[in-house]
């Protein structure tokens, strides 16, 4: 019996995963449909938290309506293009000098202490504006 990669089998699944959440999602519009979980953070303190909109702005983004996917979560919608790149970068076997470069100055330690900041402000500032 031939032996299976687990490694292989894993990724397979995850991805297997991914791809059924994205067709739930673009199926199901959380805005109207109610069996999708809410956020305890507003519910408690009627505060959005940074994560708050991201099930809606996924079902606009798939749907092709960037402006609606802005509206709900515009970090998200900002976040997907960076961690894809993270990812490629990440998964890539051998890395040019010039990506090396990139991906240190990109997602070394003062890049996370700045996204750290700049999630903590989008938190703040949304909940000024609203």
């Amino acid at each position: 019996m031939p032996e299976v990669n687990s490694k292989k089998s894993y990724y397979l699944g995850f991805a297997l995963l991914g791809i059924g959440l994205l067709i739930f999602y673009k199926t199901y519009n959380p805005e109207v449909l109610s069996f999708f979980p809410k956020c305890p953070f507003l519910s408690i303190t009627g505060l959005q938290c940074p994560g708050c909109g991201s099930q809606r702005a996924i079902h606009h983004i798939l749907n092709g309506h960037l402006v609606s996917a802005l509206k709900q979560n515009a970090m998200l919608v900002i976040a997907i293009p960076y961690v894809s790149l993270g990812m490629f970068l990440d998964y890539k076997k051998s890395l040019s000098p010039n990506l090396l470069r990139l991906r240190n100055k990109l997602y070394g330690i003062t890049a996370i202490w700045f996204i750290l900041g700049l999630v903590v402000s989008f938190w703040i500032f949304r909940n000024i504006s609203i």
